[in-house]
């Protein structure tokens, strides 16, 4: 919205600024950042008094059933100052914005529903699996049919860029759609299943966030993609500003996520923010970036995968003391401070070998 002012420059020339996106990027952390201070006490404050709080599984770590209680689907914080801060910086012309805002909006509500059914409703088993998949699966089916029709570069729209080598490319075919929408819902419950120790999800987003939104503006710069040698994607610059929103909103989230939390985000967020993540990647044409950037993500769901085949394969034998793979750290007494930060140095490090693909090829 605020991208518009520039056109008065000719009565005030310092206006003009608000055309750069390189301005409107750290006017958005700033903006998501301190909506999420302003708004977090009486947010928390409003589901404290609903007595919206986390259930904690008795076959989990002991030391976190002292978090019971805690009051949950603080993920709206993230959502109103990811989507305020975006429609205050972004171009609300720009299709890829109106993409991601339609995928957080819609993901959002999923979690949402998840929550309120579990914690409002007191059923414990949430919102219907299979209904919770169907959201998923319409949000998949939307973001790839319109990228099939309008792709982000028409001529590799079926085909992916093999990182760390020079103008190599694999066409998918038809099945470029396949792997787009397995993308999409993958991202979206991996960010979901690493939503377990306190700060662990919001800052690990921040540094694939961080990841994409430097590949988005390098993508949506003429001049930039042809010295990187990566595909050039006419707007995704502006994917740039929901992204540098969204790592405010999460630094913001963080201040009473951080350790220990006094609120957590619940699915509410945790759907929303690995489903933009991968349309991200999909809408600038780095879809193997993914894997790399969200390490932390793929290990987590991981984790899970294996030791539900090694229950079900080897005689109900399991690989880990837990999964999501956190909490076996934490069952071999590792503190629950040290396993976040320690998951984080790891997202910092996939992080920068990420971005080191912009110089290797």
């Amino acid at each position: 919205m605020l991208y518009y002012i520039h056109y008065f420059r000719d009565f005030f020339s310092p206006l003009n600024v608000f055309q750069y996106l390189t301005f409107r990027t750290g006017g958005a952390i700033i903006t998501s950042f301190l909506i999420s201070l302003l708004i977090g006490p009486y947010l928390i404050a409003k589901l404290r008094s609903y007595k919206i709080g986390q259930l904690q599984r008795a076959d989990g770590p002991k030391s976190h059933l002292l978090k019971e209680g805690t009051t949950t689907m603080g993920g709206l914080l993230i959502f109103l100052a990811l989507v305020l801060s975006t429609l205050l910086w972004a171009r609300l012309d720009n299709r890829f914005i109106l993409l991601l805002l339609f995928t957080t909006t819609v993901l959002a509500f999923t979690g949402w529903l998840d929550d309120y059914t579990k914690l409002v409703k007191k059923n414990p088993k949430g919102a219907s699996s299979r209904f919770k998949f169907l959201l998923q699966l319409f949000v998949a089916l939307a973001v790839t049919g319109y990228l099939a029709v309008a792709p982000p570069n028409a001529g590799y729209a079926t085909s992916l860029a093999i990182p760390y080598t020079k103008e190599l490319y694999l066409n998918l075919g038809f099945l470029y759609a396949a792997l787009a929408m397995f993308v999409i819902i993958g991202s979206s419950n991996a960010v979901n299943l690493t939503d377990g120790l306190d700060g662990l999800a919001a800052g690990s987003i921040i540094f694939a966030a961080l990841t994409f939104a430097v590949l988005a503006y390098s993508a949506g710069n003429i001049k930039l993609a042809s010295y990187f040698k990566i595909i050039y994607v006419e707007g995704a610059g502006e994917i740039t500003i929901f992204l540098a929103a969204m790592i405010g909103a999460c630094l913001g989230f963080l201040w009473y996520n951080a350790y220990p939390a006094e609120v957590f985000m619940g699915d509410t967020s945790s759907l929303f923010l690995g489903g933009a993540i991968g349309v991200s990647a999909i809408a600038v044409k780095q879809e193997l970036i993914l894997p790399i950037a969200g390490g932390i993500f793929l290990l987590e769901t991981l984790s899970v995968i294996f030791q539900m085949g090694s229950y079900k394969l080897r005689g109900k034998k399991r690989l880990f003391l837990m999964a999501p793979i956190h909490h076996h750290f934490e069952l071999n007494g590792i503190a629950e401070p040290k396993v976040t930060v320690r998951f984080w140095i790891a997202g910092i490090m996939l992080m920068l070998i990420a971005l080191s693909s912009l110089k290797i090829r």
